[in-house]
């Protein structure tokens, strides 16, 4: 490999859902981008600044990005209703930098708030020693050996920012001080350490999400894609020795993979229990009317709803369901209330 094309690579700033990638395969450059596939890693170059003035860094902090700046970042897709819509398309005169994560595209629509993408100007795909190009699939976790049979509470929500990590987090940590070994898994979405770093934080047992199962993003990824990679990590967690699994559903109950996952048998009897986030009664009644369609019934609901106990009163009011906060998650007690709930269904077993 030139000097000059390593020295590149050194320098390059490679985004946080490329952190499996092997460093030492990148040999090479090729610029038919016509051919380039979800997942596959590109050098670029930063063109101008917009929404993302920051990268997210494999060391998990976030980089000021400057024009001129070498960046790898993993071509993809994004579905995210308060920022882009983008498909895995790379225009060799310029992309669009979707997620601060690591995603690289072509953006279709953007919420008014926020501003244009960054742009980034393709230098090429990276490729190994045999021309063959470098994908986040390449680098995925294990196949499964078989079904994981770990009792799992997923987490789901009416939208972006309803409150799905901070239940993720609260429970997992509850569990977890309650003497479980707790995997806790982002299934859906955009690839950002965000998410990831919370569940750390949090003391899970093991911490996986979709791109350890080979996706930058699910967006417009085949279903059985999409279960199989469910399955990986899920096998990953209690191979691991976990003994529960707390797994969070990216966006809403009507975005498009979210809404063909919970209508999906195999996805039911995968999961033991469903907890639902939310911001107000209104949308606790259709949310759980919506899953009760689908033949599911939370357990509990949660989110920014749970901060009002005069919204939390109507919704119970209105659903018959337990609505439970923060704190009553974080607290080991009620997190093991919970897990007992699942053991009528599953053996759940503390570490």
């Amino acid at each position: 490999m030139p000097t000059q094309l390593q020295d590149m690579f050194k320098k390059a700033k490679w985004s946080f859902s490329t952190r499996r990638v092997d460093h030492a395969q990148a040999q090479a450059l090729d610029a038919d981008f016509s051919v380039t596939h979800p997942g596959d890693l590109i050098l670029g170059r930063v063109l101008s600044i917009g929404q993302h003035q920051r990268i997210q860094l494999l060391a998990g902090r976030p980089s000021t990005l400057y024009p001129g700046d070498l960046v790898v970042l993993p071509c993809g897709a994004r579905y995210a209703s308060d920022q882009f819509e983008g498909i895995a398309k790379i225009d060799p005169e310029g992309c669009d930098m979707l997620a601060g994560g690591g995603c690289l595209g072509r953006m279709l629509r953007r919420n008014a708030r926020i501003k244009a993408p960054t742009r980034i100007k393709p230098l090429g795909r990276i490729m190994n020693v045999d021309g063959q190009a470098l994908n986040v699939a390449d680098f995925a976790l294990p196949r499964a050996a078989g079904r994981s049979t770990l009792p799992v509470i997923a987490v789901l929500g009416t939208a972006m920012n309803s409150g799905k990590t901070t239940a993720t987090v609260a429970l997992s940590h509850g569990l977890t001080r309650a003497g479980y070994r707790v995997a806790t898994i982002k299934a859906t979405g955009t690839g950002a350490f965000g998410d990831y770093n919370n569940y750390v934080d949090a003391g899970a047992h093991v911490v996986a999400d979709f791109t350890d199962a080979g996706m930058v993003t699910t967006y417009l990824e085949p279903l059985e894609r999409i279960k199989r990679g469910i399955n990986d990590l899920l096998w990953h967690g209690q191979q691991s020795g976990a003994g529960i699994a707390v797994m969070e559903i990216a966006d809403g109950l009507f975005q498009k993979e979210t809404a063909a996952l919970i209508a999906d048998e195999v996805f039911h009897k995968r999961v033991t229990g469903v907890m639902f986030a939310c911001g107000d009664a209104l949308a606790a009644a259709g949310g759980v009317a919506e899953l009760a369609r689908l033949g599911l019934k939370p357990v509990a609901l949660t989110g920014m709803l749970s901060c009002s106990p005069m919204a939390s009163a109507e919704a119970q009011a209105a659903t018959g369901i337990e609505v439970v906060t923060r704190n009553q998650l974080l607290d080991p007690v009620k997190a093991s209330q919970l897990a007992a709930m699942l053991g009528a269904i599953y053996e759940v077993s503390a570490a």
